[in-house]
C-alpha cells in the first residue's frame, strides 16, 4: 500500500462512511482500498455487478469482513441514486464522503460524436454528481459534517470534447458546493487523477491517439510526466480526502497531494509537475533591484516575462497544459488568455493616460503566482545550484510586477 510509505495514521478517517462511485475497477477500486486502509468503511456505487461485487469480496478479503459494501447503481438514475442512499443508511446510519469517481470516455471530434453519446456522458459526468450531492449535502449539512468530492480533467482537448466539457463542469460544481458550505464542516474540493492505464482510458486513449495520427504508446510517452499508476492515483484521492479541509475549494491532483506529503509512489522513475521554464534571455536579464523605472518601462518588462511563459505553457503536452492552466486560474482567478488580454489593455491605458485602478488587483495576483511558482521549485527541484539560479530569476519577475503594481497606484 502506497500510504504505508508516509507518515501517516491508519485510524485518520476511522469511523466516517464513503460512497465511490465506480469502484469496480481502476482508480475507483485502488481509491476504496486506501480510504479503507485510513479506516473508513466505503460503499461500491458500481453499475457493472460483476466488477462490484468482485471489488467488495477483494476488499473484504484484505481488510476484514465488513469493510465494503457493494451497491448497483446507475449515478445517472434518480432512483438509482434514492436506493443508494437507503442501502448505505440503513447499514450505516450516515454518509460522510462522496467520492465522484465514476466517469466514461466519449471520445471523437465534436462534429461527428452522436448525441446519444454526449447524453451518456452528461447522465454520469455531470449528472450523477448533482444527483449525489443533492442526496447527501443535506444529512452532512445537518451533522456540520461531511467531504464532497469532485474527480475533474479540465481544459479544451481536441477529440476529448464531449468527456472533457462536463469534467470541467464538476471543477465549477466542486467550487460552487465549496462557496455554499464554506464554514459549515463540510468541505468540497476537486482532483484530477492524471494520466492512468486503467481500462476506461485505454480505450479512450486508444482513439485519442488515432485521431492524433499516433499509437497508444506514442501519446503516453508524450504525457509521460503526467502518468500515476492507478494505486497511486487512489492514494491521492484517499489523503486528499483525508486533509480535505486544507483543499476546500481548490483543485488539486494525485501527483500534488502526494508530493506534498512526501509519499514515493512511483518506482523507478520521478513524476514531476510543470515547473517554471525560464528563457535564456530571462536567465541574463535579471532585473536589479535599485532600479528605478517609469511604469511603462515597468510594464513592458512585465509583459515580456508574461508572454514568454505563456507561450512555454501552450508548448507543453496536453495534460501539462490543462495543470497549468487549472493552476494559473486558481491563484489568479482568470485563465492565461484573460490575464493576456488584461495586461494588453493596460498597455493601451498608460499609453491614452486613462484610468489604471482595474488593472491593480491582476497585476497583484501575478506578483503572487509567481510566488506561487517558487513555492513549487521548491518542492520539486533537486539540484541546489538551478534551484538557486530559477529562484533568483523568479523574484525579478515578482519585482517587477509588484513595483509596476506600486506605480499603477501612485
Amino acid at each position: 500500500m502506497i500510504l504505508s510509505k508516509g507518515n501517516l495514521s491508519q485510524d485518520l478517517l476511522k469511523g466516517e462512511i464513503a460512497i465511490i462511485t465506480g469502484a469496480g475497477r481502476g482508480i475507483g477500486f485502488e481509491a476504496a482500498r486506501a480510504l479503507v486502509w485510513l479506516g473508513a468503511k466505503v460503499v461500491i456505487a458500481e453499475i457493472n455487478e460483476k466488477n462490484g461485487k468482485a471489488s467488495e469480496e477483494s476488499i473484504n478479503k484484505e481488510f476484514g469482513a465488513d469493510s465494503a459494501l457493494f451497491v448497483k447503481t446507475d449515478i445517472g438514475s434518480e432512483k438509482d441514486i434514492d436506493k443508494l442512499a437507503e442501502v448505505a443508511l440503513k447499514k450505516y446510519g450516515k454518509v460522510d464522503i462522496v467520492l465522484n469517481n465514476a466517469t466514461v470516455f466519449p471520445m471523437g471530434t465534436v462534429k461527428d460524436t452522436l448525441i446519444s453519446s454526449w447524453d451518456f456522458s452528461y447522465g454520469v459526468n455531470l449528472r450523477g454528481p448533482v444527483l449525489l450531492a443533492k442526496k447527501f449535502l443535506p444529512q452532512m449539512l445537518e451533522r456540520k459534517h461531511g467531504i464532497f468530492v469532485c474527480v475533474s480533467s479540465s481544459g479544451a482537448a481536441p477529440f476529448m470534447g464531449a468527456y472533457e466539457v462536463f469534467k470541467t463542469a464538476q471543477v465549477e460544481l466542486a467550487n460552487t458546493i465549496s462557496a455554499e458550505v464554506d464554514g459549515t464542516g463540510v468541505y468540497a474540493f476537486t482532483i484530477g487523477p492524471g494520466i492512468s492505464r486503467t481500462p476506461g482510458f485505454m480505450e479512450g486513449g486508444a482513439k485519442v491517439a488515432s485521431l492524433m495520427g499516433m499509437s497508444l504508446d506514442e501519446l503516453f510517452e508524450l504525457n509521460k510526466n503526467a502518468q500515476i499508476s492507478p494505486e497511486a492515483a487512489g492514494a491521492g484521492f484517499a489523503l486528499a480526502i483525508a486533509f480535505a479541509k486544507k483543499y476546500h475549494g481548490q483543485e488539486t491532483s494525485s501527483i500534488q497531494v502526494l508530493r506534498e506529503a512526501k509519499i514515493p509512489f512511483e518506482e523507478g522513475k520521478e513524476v514531476e509537475l510543470p515547473q517554471p521554464q525560464p528563457s535564456p534571455e530571462q536567465k541574463v536579464q535579471i532585473t536589479k533591484s535599485g532600479e528605478n523605472r517609469s511604469a511603462v518601462e515597468l510594464y513592458e518588462a512585465v509583459i515580456k516575462t508574461y508572454m514568454e511563459q505563456s507561450e512555454g505553457w501552450k508548448k507543453r503536452n496536453l495534460f501539462e497544459r490543462q495543470w497549468v492552466s487549472r493552476d494559473f486560474k486558481k491563484n489568479t482567478g482568470m485563465t492565461i488568455d484573460e490575464m493576456q488580454m488584461t495586461l494588453r489593455a493596460l498597455g493601451t491605458s498608460l499609453k491614452t493616460g486613462a484610468s489604471m485602478a482595474e488593472f491593480i488587483e491582476p497585476v497583484k495576483q501575478l506578483a503572487a503566482y509567481y510566488a506561487h511558482q517558487q513555492d513549487q521549485l521548491r518542492g520539486f527541484e533537486k539540484n541546489p545550484q538551478k534551484l538557486e539560479e530559477n529562484l533568483k530569476i523568479i523574484d525579478s519577475w515578482i519585482m517587477d510586477a509588484k513595483a509596476l503594481e506600486q506605480a499603477l497606484k501612485s
